[in-house]
């Protein structure tokens, strides 16, 4: 009887430490989201103006919104039209303000407790989860650029006689280029992984696995606008793909922000 009653006394006790964390963390989770996405808007902003884009509030607001900077597409009717371009430098930027920004949300709102393993997990996601991967990617991405001529002339092509042929055609042309993207990323990911687990074991003297998440894939969703792009130079498709990397890229932040040992 004074057996069970001890359990139950643990089962309960375990049970309100584990709905008070829930609670703690359902309460954080917002404060570093909205941390994260502010710091990543304002490089998106600061990104748009040295693009040429206009920040001032009287122009934006006379501006139709499917033309500002954030929500603009390839219009091929506007081919000349002025877009924002997210390439690699610009990726790193934004990822590098997500990561600030969450790791400031976590800092600010969580417990204090956490603040070296919200350090350790920033430079994690930094080096691991978007330089060694994006660079791998833009890498390749430059390599295929400077040969791309070459390649293409090496890809068979089928007698065009119609729309199908010539989309086939098309197809084609784009398999190396999407190739080489994909392959770089998956390199990336792998190598980035590999990078993370050095730097727990050998900076923090930590052993600790670090597995691949599917979080770690939310900011290479601007490779696929890569790979959009080899596919056909610009498009909608590749320019919408672009248009949503900065929510994407606020993942990275997001993780560092509610991470604790």
């Amino acid at each position: 009887m004074l057996i069970n009653s001890i359990s139950n006394y643990k089962i309960q006790s375990f049970q309100a430490k584990s709905n008070n964390k829930s609670k703690k963390e359902d309460n954080l989770r917002p404060k570093v989201i909205a941390t994260t996405v502010l710091a990543t808007g304002a490089a998106f902003a600061a990104i748009a103006k040295k693009q040429g884009f206009s920040l001032n509030p009287a122009k934006v607001l006379k501006t139709p919104i499917k033309d500002w900077a954030l929500f603009k597409l390839y219009n091929k009717k506007r081919p000349d039209s002025k877009l924002v371009e997210l390439e690699g430098p610009q990726i790193i930027t934004l990822a590098a303000s997500s990561v600030a920004g969450g790791l400031a949300g976590g800092l600010i709102f969580d417990d204090k407790k956490y603040a070296k393993s919200k350090l350790r997990e920033s430079v994690n996601q930094m080096l691991g989860n978007v330089l060694v991967p994006i660079c791998c990617v833009w890498g390749a991405s430059e390599i295929y650029k400077k040969y791309k001529a070459n390649i293409l002339k090496a890809v068979p092509q089928v007698s065009e006689k119609g729309a199908v042929t010539k989309c086939f055609n098309k197809v084609l042309k784009a398999l190396p280029g999407s190739a080489a993207t994909i392959a770089s990323l998956g390199v990336g990911i792998l190598a980035g992984n590999r990078v993370s687990n050095f730097i727990n074991e050998k900076v923090f003297h930590k052993k600790v696995e670090r597995k691949i998440k599917t979080s770690d894939f939310a900011p290479h969703v601007d490779d696929l606008g890569m790979a959009v792009s080899l596919m056909a130079e610009k498009s909608a498709a590749s320019s919408f793909i672009q248009r949503i990397v900065p929510a994407f890229l606020c993942v990275p932040g997001v993780e560092v922000g509610m991470h604790k040992d």
